[in-house]
């Protein structure tokens, strides 16, 4: 197995049920529902040094997922050109996440959220086969848009186990 092929299975992995498509509302849902619970001295917290505020974690979750969109429409769209990696570190880096309202950083999420909900769901079931190449790697639009939920699930494993505890 590839270096690539066990990043997605990683991912794919953290997807509770066959239904991806319920799993993406549901893990939307659970992490707003975390998120609004904090107050906006908590949302800048990371565990560790050197590690990602609970902003900078959910602006990464969104501009994750807005790359992910992108390489899914070009692909849906049969776009040919091969798509470029980020490098996420740097997004979160110059993100600016820990100066804006957790408010702020809520919506968008849930509007990225919403329109890749939207998009997914109105896709001819056709398109879903349809692959492209991104960073190198070969992968259909299905798995792009698994990648988006089990992404997110990954992270939300992570807040549980890493943050609220020491919010506490």
């Amino acid at each position: 197995m590839s270096d690539f092929q066990k990043y997605v299975k990683r991912y794919l992995d953290q997807i509770p049920s066959e239904n991806w498509i319920g799993e993406l509302k549901k893990s939307g849902d659970k992490t707003v529902e975390i998120y609004a619970d904090l107050t906006e001295e908590q949302s800048l917290f990371a565990y560790a040094e050197g590690k990602w505020t609970l902003k900078e974690l959910l602006l990464h979750l969104s501009d994750t997922e807005r790359i992910f969109q992108y390489r899914i429409l070009a692909f849906a769209r049969g776009e040919k050109a091969e798509l470029p990696g980020f490098d996420e570190e740097k997004y979160a880096a110059n993100s600016f996440a820990d100066k804006r309202s957790l408010e702020s950083l809520i919506e968008e999420y849930q509007l990225v959220r919403k329109s890749s909900r939207i998009m997914l769901e109105t896709f001819e079931p056709s398109v879903l086969s349809n692959t492209g190449t991104a960073n190198g790697n070969q992968l259909a639009v299905e798995t792009i848009g698994k990648l988006i939920v089990g992404h997110n699930y990954h992270h939300l494993s992570i807040i549980e186990e890493r943050y609220l505890p020491g919010l506490k």
